[in-house]
C-alpha cells in the first residue's frame, strides 16, 4: 500500500511545502470538531488547505507562514466519512496532497509494556491477526525516541497503516482490540495513534513546565537543562548529585567512598568472566536486584601516558541497566540501557603512569545484572591504537538494600524527566483526538505515594496540548505478584488506589478495572481482549455519554453502625453478586497505625456490604494485595475494584 504524501513543487519555491508528517495517505482525522492542520512552507507564503471528497464541496482554510516558515490552519468541523483528499497549496503554486483520508474518531494509546504488547504476543494471536482486513481502522506508531527539549517533528518517519492480517501483528493489542470493540457501536472510522515505551515511568511522559509546577523536580530539571546545553556539564552535575546521595546514604566520609583510592569496606573477588551476577553461585546474588560495585586496576607506562595527545576511549561492554563510572576517583559518565554497550570518552589528563583505578556502580532493577560482556568489549583504547584489556582481576561489593535507590539521570529514556514527552508526545502538536487511553504504572509501584498527583498532572498537561476536555481512559493495574495469607502493605495496591483517586477527582476520566484478569506470575498478561472490553465500557460512558457505569460498582462511603461498617456502592448496573463464596472476601478493617489491618467478615446486603468491625477501626479497605482474590462483582460481569475508605 502507498505510504506518505504525493507532492508537486514549483521550481521557484525556495524551500518545499510540507504537510506535517501526521497528514499522510490513509490518515484519520477527528470528526465533528475543527481540524487543525499544519506544516512548513517558504516564509511569507499564504497556504490554502482543503479537504474534499470525490464528489462534494471542499472544506477550506487559509494560513500565512511566519518568519520561520511555520503555518497552521483550522478546517471546519466535518462529519464522519471519506475517503477525502487533503491538499495544501501555497500562493506560489506548490501543492502537496494526502490521499485516502478518513474522518472518524481518533484515539491516542500510550503507556508502558502492557499497552505496547503487540497483537502477535497477545492471547489468541493467530485468530486476532487473521481477522478480515478493515479499511476503516488505521494505526500510526510513534517510534521510541527521547529529547531533552520539546520537538515539533518526529525522530523517525511515521506512517498510517490499514488494519489487515499483514499489518496488525505489531500493533498494540489493547489499542486494536479496543477499536474492534468500539466500532460496531459508533460505526465510524477509527484512527489509532500509538506512543508507548516498555518499562517507562510516568515522569518522562510529562512536560518540563508541568513537572516544575508539580514541585520537587527543580534540581533534576536544572541538571537536565544543563545537559541539554552541555552534556559534559550535565554529567558532572549528575555525578555530584550521585556522590552526595551516596555519602548521605552510606555514611562514607569524603575520600573513603568506593570510587576513591582509600575506599573503605570489604571487596570480594569476582569471577574472571564476570557476566550476570545471578549466575556466580553467590547466594546473596542469585535473585538480587539492586546495586553492586565493581573495581579493577590497569597500568600504563610513562611512554603511553606521554603519547596521549587526544581523548581516550573506555568501553565496558553491555551493562544492565544503569551505571555510574569513575576513573581514578573522577566521575566520567552515567548511562541507562537494557544490556546496552557502554563507551566513554576520557580526557587524557585523567590517566597517569602506573596503576589506574576503574570503578563502576551497576544498578539493575529487573533481570540480569552486572558487566555482561567480556574480552575486547572491556578495554581502554589509546589514540595510538594500543588496547589495554580490562580483564581484571575485578572485585565487587553488594550495596545493602536499605540504602535505597540513587538519583537517576534526568535525561534517561524510561526513567528520566520529560524526555519521552518531548520526542513522542510534543510532536503530535494539536492533532485532534477523541480520547486518550493510558495503561501504565508498573514502573511507579515503588513510589506509589506520588502517583496520584503525577497522573492528574499528566492528564492536565496533555489537555493543554490536545484540548481541555480530552477524556482519559485509565487502565487500573491488574493482579500481579504473590498471594497474601495475611493483611499487609502492597505497593501494587497503593498504585491502584492512586489511579482510582486520580480518576475519581477528574470529571473527564474513567477507570478500566482489571483486578480479575491479570496473571499473578506474569507481568504481561496475555488477555488483552478483556482489557479492551473494560476500556470500551469506560468509553461508552465518559466519551459517548452512555448511562452505563464506566468502571463497574464503585465505593461511595463507609459508615460505622455499631459493630458493623456499612460500605455503600454506586454505579451498580445489574446488581451486586458474590461468586465462589457465600459472602464477599478480601475486606480488611484498619486502625491509624501501620500494620493494624486484619481480615474482616463481610456480608452482601443489596447495594451495600456489611463488614464486621471493632471500635479501633478507622479505615476499611478491599482487595489490598498484589494478587487478591476477587469475589464481588456486578451481574454485568465487572468486578468491584480495590479501594480504601476512611470511616465516616
Amino acid at each position: 500500500m502507498a505510504i506518505g504524501c504525493s507532492s508537486t513543487l514549483s521550481a521557484a519555491t525556495p524551500q518545499p511545502l510540507q504537510l506535517n508528517a501526521l497528514f499522510q495517505d490513509h490518515a484519520v482525522l477527528q470528526r465533528d470538531r475543527p481540524i487543525p492542520v499544519w506544516g512548513q512552507a517558504p516564509a511569507g507564503e499564504t497556504v490554502t488547505v482543503s479537504l474534499q471528497a470525490a464528489a462534494g464541496t471542499p472544506r477550506t482554510a487559509q494560513a500565512k507562514t511566519d518568519v520561520d516558515g511555520h503555518w497552521s490552519a483550522s478546517l471546519p468541523a466535518t462529519e464522519a466519512g471519506g475517503p477525502f483528499e487533503l491538499t495544501a497549496k501555497t500562493s506560489s503554486g506548490a501543492t502537496q496532497a494526502a490521499h485516502d483520508v478518513l474522518v472518524g474518531d481518533v484515539f491516542l494509546c500510550s503507556g508502558q509494556s502492557n499497552m505496547e504488547m503487540s497483537v502477535l504476543r497477545a492471547g489468541d494471536s493467530y485468530g486476532e491477526i487473521n481477522k478480515p482486513a478493515n479499511n476503516t481502522i488505521r494505526w500510526l506508531n510513534v517510534v521510541h525516541a527521547i529529547s531533552t527539549t520539546p520537538q515539533t517533528t518526529f525522530a523517525s518517519p511515521v506512517s498510517w497503516q490499514i488494519s489487515a492480517p499483514d499489518t496488525v501483528p505489531d500493533w498494540s493489542a489493547v489499542c486494536l482490540f479496543f477499536a474492534r470493540e468500539l466500532q460496531p457501536t459508533i460505526r465510524v472510522p477509527v484512527g489509532l495513534i500509538q506512543s508507548t515505551w516498555s518499562g517507562s515511568n510516568i515522569r518522562p511522559w510529562i512536560s518540563a513546565p508541568t513537572l516544575h509546577a508539580n514541585g520537587g523536580y527543580e534540581p533534576a530539571l536544572g541538571v537536565l537543562a544543563a545537559y541539554a546545553q552541555d552534556p559534559a556539564a550535565g554529567q558532572r552535575q549528575m555525578a555530584g548529585a550521585w556522590e552526595q546521595w551516596w555519602r548521605g546514604a552510606s555514611g562514607d566520609e569524603a575520600g573513603a567512598e568506593p570510587w576513591s583510592a582509600k575506599s573503605s569496606g570489604k571487596w570480594r573477588q569476582a569471577p574472571a568472566a564476570l557476566g550476570d551476577w545471578r549466575s556466580w553461585g553467590v547466594p546473596e546474588l542469585q535473585a538480587f536486584t539492586g546495586m553492586v560495585w565493581f573495581r579493577t586496576e590497569f597500568k600504563l607506562t610513562a611512554a603511553q601516558v606521554k603519547s596521549l595527545k587526544q581523548t581516550v576511549t573506555l568501553t565496558l561492554g553491555k551493562i544492565n541497566q544503569v551505571d555510574e563510572t569513575w576513573l581514578n576517583g573522577h566521575a566520567i559518565g552515567n548511562t541507562f540501557g537494557y544490556e546496552t554497550p557502554r563507551a566513554y570518552e576520557l580526557p587524557s589528563t585523567l590517566l597517569h603512569a602506573g596503576t589506574n583505578v576503574l570503578v563502576v556502580n551497576v544498578l539493575s532493577t529487573y533481570g540480569v545484572g552486572g558487566l555482561l560482556s567480556g574480552g575486547p568489549d572491556r578495554a581502554i583504547h589509546l589514540p595510538n591504537g594500543d588496547t589495554i584489556p580490562l580483564n581484571g582481576p575485578w572485585q565487587y561489593r553488594i550495596v545493602p538494600k536499605n540504602l535505597g535507590d540513587p538519583p537517576r539521570a534526568p535525561w534517561e529514556s524510561v526513567g528520566g524527566l520529560t524526555t519521552i514527552y518531548n520526542a513522542m508526545i510534543a510532536p503530535l502538536g494539536p492533532y485532534a483526538l477523541r480520547a486518550a487511553l493510558w495503561y501504565q504504572g508498573e514502573s511507579n509501584t515503588s513510589e506509589w505515594q506520588t502517583y496520584q498527583g503525577l497522573l492528574s498532572s499528566m492528564m492536565h498537561d496533555w489537555r493543554r496540548q490536545f484540548g481541555s476536555d480530552l477524556p482519559f481512559l485509565i487502565v487500573q493495574l491488574p493482579d500481579f505478584g504473590p498471594y497474601a495469607a495475611a493483611p499487609s502493605e502492597s505497593e501494587w495496591a497503593g498504585l491502584r488506589e492512586a489511579q482510582r483517586l486520580a480518576v475519581k477527582n477528574d470529571p473527564h476520566a474513567a477507570l478500566a478495572v482489571t483486578i480479575d484478569i491479570g496473571e499473578p506470575h506474569n507481568l504481561h498478561p496475555t488477555n488483552k481482549q478483556d482489557v479492551a472490553k473494560r476500556l470500551f465500557q469506560a468509553a461508552r460512558h465518559i466519551v459517548y455519554g452512555d448511562s452505563t457505569p464506566p468502571s463497574g460498582p464503585t465505593p461511595v462511603r463507609a459508615m460505622r453502625n455499631g459493630q458493623e461498617i456499612t460500605v455503600e456502592f454506586g454505579d451498580i448496573g445489574k446488581g451486586l453478586v458474590v461468586y465462589g463464596h457465600a459472602q464477599p472476601i478480601g475486606f480488611e478493617v484498619c486502625g491509624d497505625e501501620p500494620g493494624s489491618c486484619r481480615f474482616a467478615a463481610a456480608r452482601l446486603a443489596g447495594s451495600q456490604v456489611k463488614v464486621t468491625s471493632e471500635a479501633a477501626a478507622t479505615r476499611v479497605r478491599y482487595l489490598w494485595a498484589d494478587s487478591p482474590i476477587c469475589t464481588l462483582f456486578d451481574l454485568s460481569g465487572v468486578p468491584v475494584g480495590p479501594f480504601e475508605l476512611k470511616l465516616q
